[in-house]
């Protein structure tokens, strides 16, 4: 039975087992809000500029509500799982899915975004658009496979890296995560080379070449489908489709809470886009939230509730249909994302998706940010890039300096000239919003003087 072995407690790394109160599972979680790359998060951007007189979400506080939706799906998923399988599970089994299975979906949840860049979807641009606009120079460097790994950088596939990567000077294994919860993280499960639109499993790709092992190591633990062997491609993990809904119920919903918040949308608007959504999912509860509405008058307020009543219905919702379409999860057949098929069936949900492109991500302040976020990105690479592909002996003083600049952690200089590059994403992928645009503040001569 397939749901006996798509679970393991073995981790990366050296690990060493210890007798603690705590499961293999739970330390996952622990591990991560106690990471430096978890820490980091609370100044890379969401969607709005931080920081603000009004406090909007960060990637950070984004992850903190994504992984408390993720357990939820994790404890209903597991409940469901041990009800309808019962006699085919071992005791071991049956104590996984009913304790257990939320903790590795809050965990995972948790570090979903782990591996985006500052300033988010731009910066990942930035990086790609780099390699890009330098591909006559840059290109002979690198195999294919690495090559597509540059020009197609992705944070998903970086999160794998920095989980799992040892850097220069540190322990093996990265954070030291179970298998499980790695690859319940895997939206993309393909090398970058094998992309393609159309396929839930290679919309993007979820893995680097320098941890393809890793990535192979955690697939045959938790017993991932192989769809191809060259180029490497499996089918998702049953797990990512939980992680992968509890990111999608909170962005859509929360992102229309902050931008009410900073006054881009209506009250009127907002509550009108809530209310619909809970009515298409249960119209009793939405009858419910009307009437208990009439009792708070601070907008906000109203907001608040209303956005914690959708959550909810889309949890509903969501466990619904994963329990629907269990089998083809299991086999790797389903080739939509859950809340894709409910916004397939729900015109409420379209529109929320059509309200917030053109009100909050077309939105000035949106757009300015991702400008700015894209040019500092792609700044920072061009001055650190050049200076580390060449030999050391070949490097002028200017470059040195600017490899000063880089801590030794990242500085790869016995690796390829892949290696090398990949160290130097490492750090500028690792970087804050805030000292993104220091740095290059600093190096552009912009702000020029003694900092600590």
């Amino acid at each position: 039975m397939i749901l006996n072995t798509i679970f393991t407690n073995q981790r990366t790394g050296n690990h060493v087992q210890n007798i603690v109160s705590r499961t293999d599972f739970q330390r996952d979680f622990d591990r991560i809000i106690f990471s430096s790359a978890f820490r980091r998060l609370q100044n890379k951007t969401q969607v709005f500029p931080l920081p603000g007189s009004v406090f909007v979400h960060n990637r950070l506080t984004h992850s903190l509500e994504v992984s408390s939706v993720g357990r939820s799906l994790g404890s209903l998923a597991g409940e469901f799982i041990v009800q309808n399988f019962e006699n085919e599970l071992t005791e071991d089994s049956k104590n996984f899915y009913l304790y257990n299975l939320n903790n590795v979906i809050a965990a995972a949840c948790l570090c979903h975004d782990i591996g985006n860049p500052a300033f988010g979807h731009s910066g990942e641009d930035a990086i790609a658009s780099f390699f890009e606009k330098n591909e006559s120079e840059l290109k002979p460097k690198f195999t294919e496979k690495e090559w597509a790994d540059l020009v197609n950088f992705e944070g998903n596939a970086n999160a794998i890296r920095i989980l799992t990567h040892k850097q220069t000077g540190k322990d093996e294994g990265g954070t030291q995560l179970t298998y499980t919860t790695l690859a319940s993280i895997a939206k993309y499960p393909c090398e970058a080379i094998a992309k393609k639109k159309g396929h839930v499993n290679r919309k993007k790709f979820g893995f680097f070449q320098s941890e393809k092992q890793t990535f192979l190591n955690i697939a045959n633990a938790t017993k991932m489908i192989v769809e191809s062997e060259e180029p490497a491609i499996f089918k998702r993990h049953p797990f990512v489709w939980l992680v992968e809904a509890a990111d999608d119920i909170c962005y859509n919903i929360i992102d229309m809470e902050d931008a009410h918040r900073l006054g881009i949308i209506s009250t009127a608007d907002c509550e009108n886009l809530f209310m619909d959504l809970i009515q298409s999912v249960n119209e009793k509860d939405a009858k419910r939230s009307a009437e208990k509405l009439l009792l708070f008058s601070n907008k906000n307020e109203r907001i608040s509730y209303l956005r914690a009543k959708v959550i909810n219905a889309l949890i509903n919702k969501s466990t619904e249909l994963y329990q629907q379409h269990f089998s083809e999860i299991i086999d790797g057949t389903l080739n939509k994302a859950l809340l894709d098929i409910f916004k397939s069936e729900s015109e409420s949900f379209q529109e929320v998706e059509r309200f917030s492109i053109e009100k909050i991500y077309g939105h000035r302040s949106v757009v300015e940010i991702e400008n700015a976020g894209y040019n500092v990105m792609y700044e920072l690479l061009n001055h650190f890039i050049p200076p580390i592909i060449k030999e050391k002996s070949e490097r002028k003083g200017f470059e040195k300096k600017a490899l000063q600049l880089i801590p030794s952690q990242f500085i790869y200089e016995d690796g390829t000239v892949y290696e090398k590059v990949l160290g130097v994403l490492d750090f500028v992928s690792g970087m804050t919003d805030n000292f993104a645009t220091d740095l290059y503040r600093k190096i552009k001569g912009i702000d020029i003087g003694m900092s600590m």
